[in-house]
């Protein structure tokens, strides 16, 4: 799939997928990014990307990065929608720092990782009711019932 990309700093490579088989290629930062305790901060990701029409980026955390940083997603995952391509449409990495000290990400450091997915719209149809038979509520998958020790 070939895909229309800006840096906004020419100077730091390309995203890439490290290895043959990766999945997700990596974001890097763009410039050094403080972020203080008990903070959410956005590190610039030096990218602006014209995702293909059916296509989204999911943007997920390194699974290094809580061990080598002290960050962690705020959000679990971000969503780059296909029409998030403008000018100032850089993409930015948010992180939360829920250490005692302020931590710095290092221009060029990896940070993040997106990985491009398929997607389709609902065409919703709205019902009176549903007939099927409820599975137990929320979290009631994998629940064993009438367990016995």
């Amino acid at each position: 799939m070939e895909v229309r990309i800006l840096r906004v700093d020419n100077s730091l490579p390309l995203p890439r997928y490290e290895t043959n088989g990766a999945v997700a290629f990596d974001y890097v930062a763009r410039k050094n990014t403080k972020i203080k305790p008990g903070e959410i901060g956005l590190i610039p990701g030096n990218v602006i990307i014209k995702i293909p029409r059916g296509f989204m980026i999911l943007i997920v955390p390194r699974s290094s990065m809580p061990r080598k940083t002290g960050l962690v997603f705020p959000h679990s995952v971000g969503i780059v929608d296909q029409d998030y391509c403008g000018v100032n449409d850089e993409h930015l990495i948010q992180v939360f720092n829920p250490s005692r000290k302020i931590i710095e990400v290092k221009r060029g450091e990896r940070v993040a990782q997106g990985v491009f997915v398929k997607i389709e719209k609902a065409n919703w149809k709205e019902m009176k009711n549903i007939r099927q038979k409820s599975r137990g509520g929320f979290g009631s998958t994998g629940k064993i019932s009438n367990l016995k020790i």
